[in-house]
């Protein structure tokens, strides 16, 4: 592995889209999805959807129409003008608060940082900043990973409104919510060690978990500890500027 590259991170490992139940509506969010994830041809549309070619074709050339994808000089399906007016009008106060604490966090640590909030029995990275170089966890903004493994999942499963459900056990939400940090060392990716705090919204309910992640040889054993400190200044810093 080079000096230079991130862990193994394949999206096409990532936890599916939900399904609603309407067809043809997941399966046109399944190539919008594909196509935002990097640029790809027609095969790497089928490759990443699993649909049939002539499906794919005709589902990608419909969203062109509506402005949601678009074909570059090489023919390749990338996002379109439409969605990205679409995102440009939906403000998110937490992400563009996490756009000014997340880069200093990961100048502090030199680690991987990401901002989790939580979608259903899904965690969603929000917001990630990754340093410049070395060997690193890369988690992609709007990766949906799920609520059973990881320091960001036990922080939002311990603040959660049913804490009873989750996949980790009373006992260690507990003991999230006394030390007010979580810890995970080659839960959701072997070789992967993290620690993570919960952000709170003026009302002091926690809306999102703050995580700093990167190699377990690096991080050391006791990361939780040598980050904490750390995290809980970010996220302080996350509330107060909402």
């Amino acid at each position: 592995m080079g000096q230079d590259s991130a862990l193994p991170h394949d999206p096409e490992s990532l936890t599916p889209a939900p399904v609603s139940g309407i067809g043809v509506l997941d399966k046109s969010v399944a190539v919008l999805r594909a196509a935002a994830a990097e640029p790809a041809s027609l095969a790497d549309l089928c490759g990443r959807t699993g649909l049939p070619r002539a499906t794919a074709h005709r589902l990608a050339v419909g969203l062109e129409l509506h402005g949601m994808l678009t074909r570059d000089g090489d023919g390749l399906w990338r996002p379109g003008s439409a969605l990205r007016e679409l995102a440009a009008s939906t403000s998110d106060a937490l992400v563009e608060t996490a756009a000014m604490v997340l880069p200093r966090l990961r100048e502090i640590t030199g680690e991987s940082v990401q901002l989790y909030r939580r979608e259903g029995d899904h965690r969603v990275c929000i917001a990630a900043a990754e340093p410049p170089s070395g060997l690193r966890d890369t988690v992609p903004v709007g990766s949906r990973l799920p609520m059973t493994a990881g320091s960001g999942a036990k922080v939002l499963a311990a603040w959660a409104d049913s804490p009873a459900d989750s996949a980790f056990g009373e006992r260690t939400l507990a003991e999230v919510r006394k030390r007010g940090w979580a810890q995970s060392s080659g839960e959701r990716e072997a070789g992967v060690a993290s620690v993570s705090a919960p952000v709170r919204n003026p009302r002091g309910e926690v809306v999102a978990a703050i995580s700093v992640s990167g190699p377990i040889d690096r991080m050391g054993r006791r990361h939780g500890a040598r980050w904490a400190a750390d995290l809980a200044q970010a996220a302080d810093a996350l509330q107060r500027r909402l």
